[in-house]
């Protein structure tokens, strides 16, 4: 079983700041540093705040667990949807014992109930 597959960088792999890639925490932290200096004494229109309570916030439906085994079902195998590197196709086989698939639901539910 391979456990290692190839991965799409992480997001701090991918910042460039001055033409090369951020691929150490030094130099991340000297593009936000210099872009934070950039900025520091723009003008901000903080009406713009005001705008945000014009949107009507959406609620979402609790998953069923049919509707989340089949959206599981479609997504490829070999990839994967986190920085843990756990792939679909390991979920799926956790998600083929109903008591997980049922945590895994509670969870989910919880989360859209509390609006994390």
């Amino acid at each position: 079983m391979n456990w290692v597959n190839k991965h799409k960088l992480l997001a701090i792999e991918t910042i460039k700041h001055n033409g090369q890639l951020c691929l150490e925490l030094n130099n991340l932290w000297q593009a936000l540093h210099s872009s934070f200096n950039i900025v520091q004494y723009c003008y901000i229109n903080e009406n713009v705040l005001n705008e945000i309570r014009l949107f009507v916030s959406t609620s979402w439906e609790q998953f069923l667990e049919k509707e989340f085994a089949s959206a599981i079902v479609k997504c490829n195998n070999t990839l994967a949807p986190g920085s843990n590197k756990l792939s679909w196709r390991y979920l799926k086989c956790i998600l083929k014992n109903k008591l997980h698939l049922r945590n895994i639901i509670k969870i989910t539910n919880t989360y859209i109930e509390v609006r994390y």
